[in-house]
């Protein structure tokens, strides 16, 4: 599995922490993130976090900046993506099962670093449902 990850100066610290988290599964990460806390431009970060999971170059993407939402209204703007802003284990969970969110984002000064190791967990862990949903999914794009 190859994850996408890409964040902003106030996800530095956060995508540390899930960037081991990841490696310590075996996964491989293409980190399009700053390494710094220097202000930067999320949308510098989250494109290529969204080109690489509609490329399938990346199976899934984590995409942090202070909010969340910044980073989420960036990548959406990508045909195929369904980035999901997500604060509790609960949203994460549903993001996957009902909407096959393939980009997780995470609000990185609302919620703590435990808390987002905990999300990517449940992000990588739950299966899309199909089903009804799918029919909803495929309503997403604009035609």
């Amino acid at each position: 599995m190859t994850i996408a990850i890409g964040n902003d100066h106030a996800g530095t610290a956060y995508k540390f922490e899930i960037v081991e988290y990841l490696e310590t599964k075996g996964i491989k990460v293409l980190n399009f993130g700053t390494n710094d806390e220097q202000s930067m431009d999320y949308p510098d970060a989250v494109h290529p976090v969204a080109d690489a999971v509609e490329k399938k170059e990346a199976d899934l993407g984590i995409i942090i900046c202070g909010s969340g939402n910044g980073a989420a209204m960036t990548a959406n703007h990508h045909k195929g993506i369904r980035a999901a802003l997500c604060w509790n284990k609960e949203i994460v969970s549903l993001a996957r099962q009902h909407n096959d969110a393939n980009i997780l984002s995470i609000p990185a000064r609302f919620v703590s670093q435990e808390d987002a190791i905990h999300f990517v967990d449940t992000f990588l862990n739950t299966e899309f449902e199909g089903g009804r949903h799918q029919n909803r999914v495929d309503k997403i794009p604009v035609k």
